[in-house]
């Protein structure tokens, strides 16, 4: 993936250098039609070479420029998937263009399935840490300068950020859970033989995406937040099917409290 050449197409429509950038999950997108996301830049993913249109449900596909809640940022519409066949340099080159463009800071969420039963459908969940079960990591090969080859993840999601959501979410009268985020390939949901065993390693919620992310995003020295939105109890923990619609509906029945919780976080944000 050229992060080169996508570089060089965006940087002239920039309106300023973001200090964070807000990764949009599965039903979480309402946020880039917020009046300053329409009073910003909205840069297709399709401009920028190499960046294919998205071909999953709820996935916007564009990043916007703009100055939300006091702070300059760029939200992330829409997400690259390893299940749709992309490479990890693709998966992973939002995260390195972030790096390279200057942002300080990202707040990764997601749609994910509740593995702990103590969780609900429809409650938020700041992410602590997670398991790694793509089967890759995204900085096999050369490594990419000026990160270090073997980069450190014992905090990968920062603590400080973690501690500020949490007040923030007390602030607003809501309940965030804390929990390991277990990261898999899909596209197919997981086995209930499955669902038990990441249960055994300690696994909280279970999804598609965000591990690739996290990592490359540590290795450009960013430091991370992560959101999962529990859209649906994960395979084999209630009598029903999982579906993609579902998880569609979830994350816009939480769509009012995940926004307030996002804007509490950001405003007065110190990095």
């Amino acid at each position: 993936m050229p992060v080169s050449a996508a570089l060089q197409a965006l940087r002239p429509r920039l309106p300023f250098v973001p200090d964070l950038a807000i990764v949009l999950g599965s039903g979480l997108g309402a946020l880039a039609d917020s009046p300053e996301a329409k009073a910003g830049v909205s840069v297709p993913f399709t401009d920028l070479p190499g960046f294919p249109a998205p071909t999953v449900a709820g996935h916007g596909g564009r990043l916007v420029f703009c100055e939300f809640e006091g702070r300059k940022v760029v939200l992330q519409a829409g997400r690259f998937h390893f299940y749709e066949g992309h490479p990890m340099a693709l998966v992973t080159a939002p995260m390195r263009i972030y790096g390279r463009l200057g942002v300080k800071a990202v707040l990764l969420t997601n749609a994910a399935g509740a593995l702990n039963t103590a969780f609900g459908v429809g409650e938020l969940m700041a992410l602590t840490d997670h398991l790694n079960f793509f089967g890759t990591n995204p900085l096999i090969g050369p490594n990419v300068a000026p990160g270090p080859r073997f980069p450190d993840m014992t905090a990968i999601y920062d603590p400080a950020f973690r501690a500020r959501l949490q007040a923030c979410a007390r602030d607003l009268g809501q309940t965030l859970r804390e929990g390991v985020y277990l990261g898999l390939t899909g596209p197919s949901y997981e086995t209930p033989a499955e669902i038990r065993a990441f249960r055994t390693l300690g696994a909280d919620a279970v999804g598609m995406s965000t591990v690739p992310e996290a990592i490359v995003a540590r290795h450009e020295g960013l430091r991370v937040a992560g959101i999962s939105c529990l859209c649906n109890m994960a395979a084999g923990l209630l009598p029903q099917p999982l579906t993609h619609q579902e998880v569609l509906e979830a994350g816009a029945a939480a769509a009012d409290r995940f926004e307030a919780l996002v804007r509490a976080f950001v405003r007065g944000l110190e990095l």
